[in-house]
């Protein structure tokens, strides 16, 4: 009778282990955030505690294989830089997530599918501007990652809004960087915004903060 109570006692405890295993609830909140094509998974704690870690996997769409993240196993952030191997603009990808615990882990908690292509957004350039004897001299630089990533793809529009409230807009094509306004009137404060354009992908930026000058 005592072994089949001890035997009864093992189970009950195997069983309990098991569920524990379960106990730990996955993450929330699993999503892609993309700003000039550098790709960053977020998630929430479901657990506040501070020891819980956490392990990162990918794939692309159709394949059936997760693979690890390399620099995201075991890590106590919450997120991930997944740039280098999501960086196909042709391909959808999944990401996953998963809470380790001292004794249990959780379940895996998945994101959307993402596409580098349509999915990410893009900044504005910087606009400098400066004026001489010609007129108004206007340096562009897009973000360093963008124009990295980007650079013959991409092309900008500069407004112009002139004291008369009449909005020129001048295009910039993905190898100039400066542009020279001329036939201004002296004297006379211009203001000018910048965007970011990707004709392959049919993306454009915000508009850049405003920037104002008055010509010599």
């Amino acid at each position: 009778m005592s072994r089949l109570l001890l035997g009864a006692v093992l189970l009950g405890n195997l069983a309990f282990c098991g569920t524990a295993q379960e106990l730990l609830a996955p993450p929330a909140q699993v999503r892609f955030d993309s700003m000039d094509y550098r790709h960053i998974l977020h998630w929430t704690p479901s657990n506040k505690s501070s020891s819980l870690q956490y392990n990162v996997q990918w794939k692309i769409y159709g394949e059936r294989e997760w693979l690890d993240v390399d620099s995201c196993q075991g890590t106590q952030k919450l997120q991930c830089n997944l740039s280098s191997v999501t960086s196909d603009t042709r391909e959808w990808y999944y990401a996953r997530v998963s809470a380790v615990g001292p004794s249990s882990r959780s379940a895996w908690a998945l994101s959307a599918r993402f596409s580098p292509r349509w999915n990410t957004k893009i900044s504005p350039p910087a606009l400098r501007l400066s004026s001489n004897k010609q007129g108004i001299v206007v340096h562009v630089k897009p973000p360093r990652v963008l124009a990295r990533k980007m650079r013959s793809s991409l092309h900008y529009k500069i407004y112009v809004l002139s004291p008369s409230e009449e909005e020129e807009v001048i295009h910039m094509d993905c190898c100039s960087n400066k542009l020279t306004l001329t036939t201004l009137k002296h004297k006379t404060k211009y203001c000018l915004q910048a965007q970011t354009g990707i004709l392959l992908h049919a993306k454009s930026s915000a508009r850049s903060p405003v920037a104002c000058i008055t010509t010599p």
